[in-house]
């Protein structure tokens, strides 16, 4: 069969293309770069007219992650797709939902495990990046904790996917932009592998790698 085999190949010409076929007119540099990332993980070029910035969004995520602020992220799925050695401190990427106290939590709490898990991310959640790629649950949790007055990360990347509350969760996300830097895509839209692309976009920003190659499948080499 006639294909593409190259690697290095096959990531030029795909963002090439989105480049050429999405507009993305309306967004600054920086938010074109992310936005080109999201497009190429999930083959939507109508997306560059949909993405909600924050004003400093670039600014907060990349200096968290300089200053070796962790990622917490909704789950395995979003974990996955961030290109680690893009990371310009080896930040760690946290994962929670599988934890024995997030069980045991959110049985108590008659809640999903992804909002439960949330809760463990408090100790470091001040000046940190979170990813959400599924549950809206779990934004939602976010976005209580610091309403009552818990810390605060540096940039939200919420991208929860579905019918039941992803529309008004990213909505909430929008409606508190005073606290902290965000970037989403309004309605039911979203999913792991964009939220994981807004990661490394923002990662490649930092200056390291700058012509690392994703994964592919997650986020990256799709062709």
């Amino acid at each position: 069969m006639n294909y593409e085999r190259k690697p290095a190949q096959i990531y030029r010409l795909s963002f090439s293309r989105v480049r050429q076929e999405a507009d993305l007119s309306r967004y600054t540099r920086s938010q074109a770069d992310v936005a080109v990332r999201i497009i190429h993980a999930c083959g939507m070029v109508g997306l560059g007219t949909e993405l909600e910035f924050s004003g400093g969004f670039e600014t907060a995520g990349r200096d968290a992650l300089l200053r070796g602020a962790p990622i917490h992220c909704d789950g395995k799925m979003t974990a996955a797709g961030i290109i680690r050695r893009s990371l310009p401190a080896q930040n760690r990427i946290v994962v929670t939902v599988d934890s024995h106290e997030t069980t045991e939590l959110a049985n108590k709490l008659e809640t999903t495990r992804s909002a439960a898990a949330v809760d463990a991310w408090t100790s470091e959640l001040e000046g940190s990046v979170v990813a959400i790629g599924n549950a809206p649950t779990a934004l939602f949790r976010l976005l209580e904790i610091v309403d009552g007055g818990g810390p605060s990360p540096a940039l939200v990347i919420g991208f929860p996917v579905g019918f039941v509350g992803a529309a008004e969760s990213k909505a909430a996300l929008a409606a508190r932009r005073r606290r902290f830097e965000y970037i989403t895509l309004p309605g039911t839209k979203g999913g792991s592998a964009m939220a994981a692309a807004a990661v490394n976009a923002i990662a490649l920003a930092c200056g390291r790698n700058p012509d690392a190659e994703p994964p592919e499948g997650a986020g990256g080499v799709g062709g």
